[in-house]
């Protein structure tokens, strides 16, 4: 997604592509309806703890991880084999992404930056930085073509100039296109995927669209299976008006999907199952 020479919000300007305006309203019947839940007003943390635990073993299934939730919640030793690395990684961002919302707001660089260090602690000579020229990428479950290293920081720094700016893009496209463009660049050396949906997963909270983080967008991509992410991923790459509407429309799909999921866990605690 280039932005030079660009003079109006080139991200509200997505907001027009055919069937994003309807998905844009169909995710906010998705979100209000959770939040409109007699559960949430007296239930809200549960909700929120749940939502993030789920969100994160969604993430990690798309990164190779594909565990029960079950399993998530009975394992403590996250330092295993790479699945369990895996894991571990995408528990920690979760963790991680209610507390660099400020932060987010200033310098989305810095986030980044943070979130990797964060997934990748356990290769600290190359964490925390975007990838240099030469530097291999380490996933395997994307296979599209990589920019240079070059090309990735300056798209970066037009992306993180955009979302200080502000602007009237609805919160979706927004977060649609942060998630479309760090997998599209992986930036980093590893763990690009998670950093993207962790990033996706900000912009949804720090927009006020989901501002408790209990409808995650992880779980729906999660279920919407890894082949139709990465179809709708190359439809973004590819630049073309159908491609990146096809995209957003993607991502609103599935944050509707980790709606669904969490007006499920409150039905399931006003039944007194869970």
């Amino acid at each position: 997604m280039s932005t030079k020479g660009a003079t109006a919000d080139p991200l509200a300007a997505l907001g027009s592509l055919p069937g994003v305006a309807d998905s844009v309203e169909s995710v906010r019947k998705a979100v209000d309806r959770v939040y409109g839940h007699r559960v949430m007003r007296r239930r809200s943390n549960e909700i929120t703890s749940e939502a993030a635990l789920r969100g994160a073993r969604g993430s990690a299934a798309l990164s190779g991880a594909d565990w029960a939730l079950e399993e998530v919640r009975r394992r403590s030793d996250f330092s295993g084999d790479a699945e369990a690395r895996t894991m571990g990684a995408a528990l920690r961002l979760t963790a991680e992404a209610g507390q660099l919302l400020s932060i987010w707001r200033q310098s989305p660089l810095r986030v980044l930056a943070r979130l990797h260090l964060v997934a990748a602690a356990d290769k600290a000579e190359r964490v925390g930085r975007p990838r240099q020229e030469g530097e291999p990428v380490d996933e395997p479950l994307i296979g599209l073509g990589l920019p240079s290293a070059a090309e990735a920081h300056g798209r970066l720094e037009g992306l993180s100039e955009l979302l200080i700016a502000g602007g009237s893009a609805p919160a979706l496209v927004t977060a649609a296109v942060v998630h479309g463009e760090l997998l599209a660049l992986r930036p980093f050396v590893s763990h690009n995927g998670l950093v993207a949906r962790t990033a996706e997963r900000i912009v949804l909270i720090g927009s006020g669209l989901d501002p408790k983080s209990v409808c995650p967008a992880e779980v729906g991509h999660a279920e919407l299976g890894h082949e139709a992410y990465l179809a709708a991923l190359e439809g973004y790459v590819s630049g073309t008006p159908e491609g990146v509407a096809a995209w957003i429309v993607h991502c609103g799909r599935a944050i509707e999907l980790g709606a669904r999921e969490s007006t499920a866990v409150c039905e399931a605690l006003q039944r007194g199952a869970a």
